[in-house]
């Protein structure tokens, strides 16, 4: 099974000319990429959120195997689920799925279901693959979508997550998508958000939960943030680094209601 993408033509270019020439702009960078353990990245359309996240990617040495974690924005399927599909059609060709390492993490991680429900309308990680392959061309990916964990939960999944990539021979790069606060003026917007970076560039996974839950902060990817960072210091990382930081105004000019974005390497 093949599935097929869910926002090409909204969120980015279907067409795959024009997509490379979008990508072309977005990840030029004179700083060598580097190695990392894991990104936080934002997932908005491209005109708004790429330039953050081509920023992030450009910096990154991406290897052939990604483990993606997503928000469920349309509440469809198991709270924590992975595609059944062998691969995801995109405009630059299909996405093979690393079926064997999504086997090994369905056998020892609790509550990781197939279930392809939670895939099949959802942007945040499909948006995120264009900009993979221009980065690696020999991709594949294990595609995962959260919808509603308590904290503990959340952090035991990372934890799960860590302990079956310790025992792969090759790397594997973690990716958490989420956009920061949504739809207040860019004033509040950018007070809620530092709030969150603050924790995020603490290493503090629990807190930064807290933090969400207790401003209310509309940070759609914070269950994917908590897991990926408590995967990453499984793995050894220690320090959490914002790359840049920007909302939706600075494109649109519109400052009455934004959307942030945020795109953060650990390592």
């Amino acid at each position: 099974m093949i599935r097929q993408p869910a926002v090409a033509g909204s969120f980015y270019q279907a067409d795959p000319i024009r997509l490379k020439h979008d990508l072309d702009q977005l990840l030029s960078s004179k700083i060598p990429p580097q190695k990392v353990k894991a990104l936080i990245v934002p997932h908005a359309g491209y005109i708004y959120s790429g330039a953050v996240a081509g920023e992030l990617f450009a910096g990154t040495q991406i290897p052939q195997t990604v483990v993606l974690l997503g928000p469920n924005h349309h509440g469809a399927g198991h709270d924590i689920a992975v595609t059944g599909a062998d691969g995801w059609e995109m405009p630059f060709g299909t996405v093979p799925i690393a079926a064997d390492l999504r086997d090994k993490l369905c056998a020892a991680v609790q509550g990781l279901v197939i279930d392809d429900r939670a895939h099949q309308l959802e942007h945040s990680l499909e948006v995120m693959l264009p900009f993979l392959q221009c980065r690696q061309p020999h991709l594949s990916i294990v595609p995962i979508s959260l919808r509603s964990l308590r904290y503990e939960d959340a952090a035991q999944l990372g934890k799960s997550i860590a302990a079956v990539l310790q025992r792969q021979k090759q790397e594997v790069l973690l990716l958490a998508s989420s956009d920061m606060n949504h739809f207040l003026d860019a004033d509040t917007t950018q007070k809620l958000d530092s709030l969150a970076i603050n924790e995020m560039t603490g290493y503090d996974p629990e807190g930064l939960y807290k933090t969400v839950m207790e401003n209310r902060i509309s940070m759609c990817g914070v269950l994917p943030a908590v897991v990926v960072m408590h995967a990453a210091k499984d793995l050894g990382a220690a320090s959490c680094r914002l790359v840049r930081y920007a909302h939706s105004g600075m494109v649109n000019g519109d400052n009455n209601r934004v959307v942030g974005y945020a795109g953060l390497m650990i390592d």
